[in-house]
């Protein structure tokens, strides 16, 4: 099972861009399920973008056309580039692994957008 560790977060002004990056230790990386979640103050976890081991990728609705999910197996690490920021966006990010039905979660990593 993978161990994740966000990094990448900050305070961005509106229409600001940020990179996430999530660092996998363990073995197997290229065959999990990855993907990004977001949690904002008094809300629900919810799914940011998703991409698969082959590459394919989806997004929420709420961020299709601004955010890009990738990942670098050689490197073991996934990205999520974040371009055009909005208030909305503020939410601490965590990324997540799943293979063979078994998960890990990050600690997650504060976004803040801001004037």
């Amino acid at each position: 099972q993978v161990q994740l560790v966000e990094s990448g977060g900050g305070l961005v002004q509106p229409g600001g861009s940020l990179r996430l990056s999530c660092a996998a230790s363990g073995s197997f990386f290229s065959m999990y399920f990855m993907g990004w979640y977001r949690q904002a103050p008094g809300k629900q976890r919810e799914l940011v973008a998703t991409i698969t081991s082959a590459g394919i990728t989806n997004y929420a609705d709420s961020v299709k056309g601004r955010f890009t999910i990738s990942r670098d197996n050689a490197k073991n690490t996934v990205y999520l580039q974040m371009n055009t920021l909005k208030s909305e966006d503020t939410a601490v990010y965590y990324c997540n692994g799943v293979r063979a039905n078994k998960g890990s979660w990050g600690q997650g990593t504060q976004v803040t957008v801001s004037s």
